[in-house]
């Protein structure tokens, strides 16, 4: 089985990994070779040991441009949210993580609850093709989204007096402190979900990197790596599948 999951994902000996550096959460930092460090660069060096191999991580600055890159053989495993938009190309695990998504408002804001938000006339900020805006374009009935590329769309949701800001919980955190009378809604209208995904095509890979997944949401690996890298709180283990 593993012989033909390694030809399926490292032919030559070599497991390239897609890792978004954009998710602070789960690539909180580099190592001294300037190699990604966090959960997700730990959890793909973990498929390479069980397979044998070496890992090589070939960064992206965004989701989108890792998820764009499934069809160009730039990755064989790639760690990114598992959006239902993104299973055109990429075969997913279920999700080893789950960071949730909500809305910050300014100072003085109507708003007080996330079923409040999507209402006509109101306009949230919300970064591009991340996986939330994904979920925000597929469910928002209402109001309007106003997309714009990564830490613009904070920049736009102030400078246009926008309504709600959409982000992941942890992230917005840090927005509140800058915005004085800002504040987050309780609750999520989502939660991103972190899964590692192989391009379309390599199915005996796909089977591997589920099971992989199960074992390192259940042995705890998942667990210890949201500890060890200090995201406890910000990012939570996903239940099984």
């Amino acid at each position: 089985m593993l012989d033909q999951v390694c030809t399926e994902l490292a032919p030559n000996g070599v497991l390239r990994v897609g890792i978004n550096l954009s998710n602070f959460l789960l690539v909180t930092g580099k190592s001294d070779n300037g190699q990604p460090q966090g959960v997700s660069p730990s959890m793909a060096s973990e498929v390479a040991r069980q397979l044998g191999v070496e890992v090589e991580y070939v960064t992206f600055k965004t989701p989108g441009e890792l998820v764009d890159a499934a069809s160009s053989d730039l990755w064989d495993i790639g760690l990114v949210g598992a959006e239902p938009a993104r299973t055109q190309h990429i075969d997913f695990s279920a999700a080893y993580s789950e960071i949730e998504a909500t809305y910050l408002v300014p100072a003085n804001s109507p708003i007080q609850t996330i079923a409040d938000v999507d209402q006509p006339g109101i306009r949230i900020a919300v970064p591009e093709r991340a996986a939330f805006e994904l979920w925000l374009t597929d469910n928002i009935q209402h109001a309007e989204l106003h997309r714009a590329a990564g830490r613009q769309a904070y920049d736009e949701f102030v400078s246009k007096n926008m309504d709600a800001l959409a982000g992941l919980r942890a992230g917005l955190i840090n927005d509140v402190k800058k915005l004085p009378g800002s504040r987050l809604l309780d609750g999520k209208f989502t939660a991103v979900q972190q899964a590692i995904g192989t391009p379309k095509g390599r199915p005996a890979a796909a089977d591997f990197l589920r099971t992989f997944v199960e074992e390192a949401k259940q042995t705890g690996l998942v667990a210890r790596l949201i500890e060890q890298f200090g995201v406890t709180g910000r990012l939570t283990v996903a239940p099984p599948a």
